[in-house]
């Protein structure tokens, strides 16, 4: 029981969650509050991740009745997952920033169109068609894992939420998500991060549609506002608490930058997101799953350059391409 859950400050409980793919395990948190509990992010919503949140809250003396808050920092399926399974227990709605509301019922509710543009996006810029089959398979699957979609309401960035004693205010920070949050403590420079900063892998910053905007760009404000907050303990979605922070954040600037290099030179005289994608990542020892990210991880950095001018997308019938700038 002790390796599901770790007491990391008064009152607050890291809960571990296995995870079907790679990254393994996803962390949630439960914070004792006045008449009851809040959880923050929820897992994945598939047998083994269901019997470890259960065995948790069980060890922990708490049911879905005790939670008075179920809070999200993002509407991704592996912190989204159990939100419905949650409220048909007796929790409360799921609380999420408005634009991962409006995310989580584009892409996981039942009537959902969003996986079809992400393929079409994909395909646009080089994806062979027999893999994004594959990635539109698994997106559906991850859609199952979220179900029953939860009733949600809305925060707003600046929001404070008194969980128990605490003050927290919910951070806008965006990049890793278009409307993700964090949820800072003042009084005891305590941070829960979600993806925002993760201890030893880079968090995704993807870009998912021609409507994506700039995530890159997004994440790298949101890391510069972060470096300016006073933290000594930040709680992430994935791994163990950071206690380096602004260390931490240094070296998530770095990579990002050396990536950038990286998608500069790939590009060569002339490539496809994907044949960068495949020049950049080991693809042919990833999942489908996996690829899915690169290729958005890719396609964020390929924006990114391309809207500041340092290198050129061209489109034509074919698909879209990206050239040295001129």
């Amino acid at each position: 029981m002790d390796d599901l859950y770790q007491r990391v400050a008064d009152g607050v409980y890291r809960i571990t969650l296995p995870l079907p793919f790679a990254l393994r395990s996803v962390n949630c948190y439960l914070l004792r509050d006045r008449g009851g509990w809040t959880l923050v992010d929820t897992g994945l919503n598939y047998p083994a991740g269901a019997q470890a949140l259960d065995a948790a809250l069980a060890g922990l003396g708490v049911t879905a009745r005790d939670l008075v808050r179920v809070v999200l920092t993002h509407a991704h399926p592996d912190h989204y997952g159990m939100a419905g399974r949650l409220a048909s227990a007796g929790a409360p709605p799921a609380l999420l920033s408005a634009p991962e509301e409006a995310f989580a019922r584009a892409q996981w509710h039942p009537d959902a169109t969003n996986p079809e543009a992400i393929v079409t996006f994909f395909g646009r810029h080089g994806m062979p068609a027999s893999l994004c089959a594959r990635v539109y398979g698994d997106i559906i699957e991850l859609r199952r894992l979220t179900q029953p979609p939860p009733p949600m309401a809305t925060l707003a960035p600046g929001d404070e939420l008194l969980i128990g004693a605490r003050a927290f205010v919910a951070i806008a920070t965006p990049g890793h998500s278009d409307g993700h949050l964090a949820f800072y403590c003042a009084a005891e420079r305590l941070l829960l991060c979600g993806d925002a900063v993760l201890p030893r892998i880079t968090p995704n910053v993807g870009l998912w549609t021609s409507a994506g905007g700039d995530p890159l760009a997004a994440f790298s404000d949101s890391l510069a506002m972060l470096a300016t907050l006073d933290v000594t303990l930040a709680l992430p979605g994935h791994g163990a608490p950071i206690e380096r922070f602004h260390e931490r954040i240094g070296e998530l600037q770095r990579h990002h930058h050396e990536r950038l290099a990286d998608m500069t030179a790939a590009v060569g005289k002339s490539a496809t997101a994907y044949q960068v994608c495949c020049a950049v990542f080991p693809t042919h020892e990833l999942s489908s799953h996996q690829t899915r990210f690169a290729m958005a991880e890719t396609l964020a950095h390929l924006e990114y350059l391309a809207l500041r001018g340092q290198i050129e997308r061209r489109e034509d019938a074919g698909g879209i391409f990206f050239l040295p700038a001129h």
